[in-house]
C-alpha cells in the first residue's frame, strides 16, 4: 500500500503553477467546447424544440441544416468559447487548489488515501461552484441564441440584450440549475477519471509503470476520460434539460426551486433524459479531450499534477 501513497503528498504549488493550471484548463475547455458547438446546438434544440424532441443526433442535425442552413450549427459559438475559457481555467486551477488544501486538511498521505473519495468530491464541487459564477451569464446568452433564432447576432449583442431586458437577475436566472448540472458533471469528470487511472495503475508493478510507453499512457488517459465523460453526462443530464427550459423561459412563475420542481414533474423521467445520447457523445469527447490537452499543456510547461 505504501507505494500508492506518493500521489497524495501535499504539493507546494506557487502562483506561477496556478497560472499554468488556469491557462491549461482555459485552453483545453475552450478548444473542446468550441469544437463541440454543433453537437451542443443539436442537443439543446432537442431539449427545447417540440418538433425535434424525439429526434436522434443525426436526424436533428439534418433537420436543422435543411431548415436553417449549416451556419445554424455554429449558433452560440462566441459565448461557448468565452464562457468555457473562464470557467475551464477556474475549474481546473480550482480543483488543483482545493485538492491540495483538502489533502493538507486531512493530515497527510495516509489519511489522504483513506479519504481520497471525499477529497475528489469536495475539490470538484467547490472549484465548480466558483467557476459557475463566471460561466452562468455566458451560458444563459448561449442558450438564448441557440433556442431563439434571430435573437441577436452574436455574443456581445446577445449578452447586452439579455442584460438590458432582465438585468443581473435574468443573466443569473439559471445559476441554481447550472450548479445542479455542473457540480454533478465535475464530480463525474474528476472523480471517475481519478478512479479509472487508479484502477489501471493499481494492477501494474512499479517496473511496468516506469517503462510504460507514451502510447499506453495515452490509451489509459483516453479511456479514463471517455468513461468519466459518460458518467458526467448521465449525472448532470436532468439538470441540463431543466437549464435549457429555464433559459428558454418555460415553466411557471415563482421561485427557482418551484419552477425547477414543476418543470421536472412536467417532463417526467423520460423527458429529463431527452438528448442524453447526443450529450454522451459530446461529453465523452469533451472530457477525454480536456484531460489529454490539460496534461499535454501542463507537461509542456514542466509542471506536474498532485
Amino acid at each position: 500500500m505504501a507505494k500508492q501513497l506518493t500521489p497524495y503528498s501535499v504539493p507546494q504549488f506557487t502562483l506561477k503553477d496556478y497560472s499554468s493550471f488556469f491557462l491549461a484548463g482555459a485552453l483545453c475547455c475552450t478548444v473542446t467546447h468550441g469544437a463541440m458547438t454543433p453537437v451542443d446546438v443539436v442537443k439543446t434544440r432537442i431539449q427545447v424544440d417540440p418538433a425535434l424532441a424525439r429526434s436522434s443526433l443525426l436526424k436533428g442535425t439534418r433537420t436543422i441544416i435543411a431548415n436553417e442552413g449549416p451556419s445554424a450549427l455554429l449558433t452560440g459559438f462566441g459565448p461557448t468559447a468565452v464562457g468555457y475559457l473562464v470557467q475551464g481555467g477556474a475549474k481546473f486551477a480550482g480543483y488543483e487548489y482545493w485538492k491540495k488544501n483538502f489533502v493538507g486538511l486531512v493530515g497527510g498521505q495516509e489519511n489522504a488515501v483513506k479519504y481520497r473519495t471525499a477529497i475528489y468530491l469536495g475539490a470538484a464541487s467547490v472549484a465548480e461552484f466558483f467557476a459557475d459564477i463566471l460561466l452562468t451569464p455566458l451560458e444563459a446568452t448561449r442558450i438564448r441564441l441557440v433556442s431563439e433564432r434571430g435573437y441577436a447576432s452574436g455574443l456581445v449583442t446577445g449578452f447586452t440584450k439579455l442584460a438590458s431586458e432582465g438585468g443581473i437577475r435574468e443573466l443569473y436566472a439559471g445559476f441554481l440549475p447550472i450548479l445542479c448540472k455542473q457540480i454533478p458533471y465535475a464530480i463525474g469528470q474528476f472523480t471517475v477519471n481519478e478512479f479509472c487511472h487508479e484502477v489501471a495503475y493499481r494492477a501494474m508493478s512499479e517496473e511496468t509503470k516506469r517503462s510504460l510507453s507514451t502510447t499506453s499512457k495515452f490509451g489509459i488517459s483516453l479511456g479514463s476520460g471517455i468513461t468519466a465523460g459518460c458518467a458526467a453526462a448521465v449525472l448532470s443530464q436532468p439538470a441540463d434539460t431543466l437549464l435549457s427550459q429555464i433559459n428558454k423561459g418555460h415553466g411557471p412563475k415563482g421561485s427557482m426551486v418551484y419552477r425547477l420542481t414543476a418543470l421536472a414533474k412536467q417532463a417526467g423521467f423520460k423527458g429529463l433524459f431527452a438528448g442524453l445520447g447526443p450529450r454522451m457523445v459530446m461529453t465523452a469527447g469533451l472530457v477525454a479531450g480536456q484531460f489529454l490537452l490539460y496534461g499535454w499543456i501542463k507537461e509542456g510547461r514542466s509542471h506536474h499534477l498532485a
